[in-house]
């Protein structure tokens, strides 16, 4: 049997015992469950070597109360190397999770695919596929469900995997490698006497994602400081560069990480690691090109030394922005300006440390950090009419964090 064989039985397995004891702990807490149906809170983590800070085993499924925003009946529910990044099928019926390893099938990552049991949360291993480049840092599908995005941080690739009708997922139909010049290690933006300095060794791929229109897939590369466009061809998965210089360039080594759209699809906003900064666009979707308007740190005024900004997220009314900062350990808040323009509105503490992603639960009420190396996930309350931030005093405790995200 080989190793795969091997790891897809013992999945199985480990699943259908996750389904009975959760069943047993949803009988008696039943008063928990909205009348609506459950959501489930999936959490992916690092796994391997302690010494390395990697305490988890695979993903964590939990319950959210939508009264409190209590995450319960914690389970790992699928042992899979480094799910650093999970992301739900438009169907609802599949998870998909990068696993961020550099040792598959010659040296590559890989891309694992789940089937979602609705009644419990479990997971069912459906397939694992290479990732098409070492070390995958990001994972998203786009809204039509035919095709998933990976870009492997290492690898300095990104590639396009088709999806099945089954939920499997097929080998890659697309990979761009990207190529060019390398920013500096020092970020032009950072603050006085950072030593921010991770990506600008070689291409780093960070982050894919198709537009809010599903016709362009933006990427950014940190190690290059460029945020790339692509046509999509919806049939056939293909990225086609948008223009002679398809990329949008950064100030050298501020370093692109993670970016989001505005609801109204025409501003973009992107946080760049080094610099702790966040760059904010208008986005032309005929034509998937930017323009950048505005260039702001993401710490508060006067902070000097080293930190690592991480995540990106917009609250659904649109005039809210929240950034995640690591070393520094908070949640920047940010007002949004008729025009798109950003200003500091405060902070929060993570009560943590190392917040190295955020996420917005699906009734905007609640906030969720998953501080990576003190192995807890906290919960803020989302204040209603302004959109800043109260700590519930909740922890949650799972090992290694890498990222939550949530299935209504």
């Amino acid at each position: 049997m080989n190793e795969n064989s091997s790891r897809r039985q013992f999945l199985k397995s480990a699943a259908t015992v996750a389904v009975a004891a959760a069943a047993h702990r949803v009988a008696g807490a039943t008063e928990h469950i909205s009348k609506s149906g459950k959501t489930f809170a999936y959490v992916g983590t690092y796994t391997g070597d302690l010494g390395k800070q990697k305490n988890g085993e695979g993903i964590y499924r939990f319950e959210l109360d939508p009264h409190n925003g209590d995450l319960l009946h914690g389970t790992l529910v699928a042992r899979t190397p480094s799910p650093s990044w999970i992301t739900i099928h438009p169907s609802k019926r599949y998870l998909y999770a990068i696993n961020e390893v550099e040792n598959f099938e010659g040296n590559n990552g890989s891309v694992s695919a789940f089937a979602i049991d609705r009644g419990s949360g479990a997971l069912c291993l459906i397939n694992t596929v290479s990732s098409a480049g070492a070390g995958p840092a990001y994972m998203s599908v786009d809204a039509r469900g035919k095709f998933a995005f990976v870009a492997n941080y290492i690898g300095g690739s990104i590639a396009v995997l088709p999806i099945r009708a089954d939920g499997s997922l097929g080998s890659a139909v697309c990979v761009h490698h990207d190529t060019g010049a390398i920013g500096a290690q020092r970020a032009t933006n950072a603050p006085a006497g950072s030593f921010a300095i991770s990506g600008h060794d070689a291409p780093h791929a960070h982050m894919i994602h198709a537009d809010p229109n599903n016709r362009f897939v933006l990427s950014t590369d940190l190690g290059q400081d460029r945020i790339y466009s692509y046509r999509l061809q919806e049939e056939t998965g293909k990225l086609t560069p948008v223009a002679a210089t398809p990329f949008f360039k950064l100030p050298t080594g501020d370093g692109p990480r993670h970016f989001a759209f505005h609801p109204n699809k025409r501003w973009m906003y992107s946080i760049q690691e080094e610099a702790s900064t966040i760059a904010f666009f208008h986005y032309a979707p005929d034509s998937g090109i930017l323009d950048r308007q505005q260039i702001i740190s993401a710490l508060p005024r006067g902070f000097v030394g080293t930190n690592f900004s991480s995540e990106i997220a917009i609250s659904a009314q649109g005039n809210v922005l929240y950034a995640a900062n690591r070393l520094h350990n908070t949640i920047s808040v940010f007002k949004i300006g008729t025009d798109g323009r950003l200003a500091f509105a405060g902070e929060n503490s993570t009560m943590g440390d190392y917040p190295r992603n955020f996420c917005i639960d699906p009734t905007g009420r609640f906030l969720f950090a998953c501080n990576q190396l003190s192995d807890n996930i906290v919960r803020f309350h989302i204040h209603e009419s302004d959109g800043s931030l109260k700590f519930s005093g909740n922890y949650t405790a799972v090992p290694t964090p890498a990222c939550i995200t949530f299935l209504s």
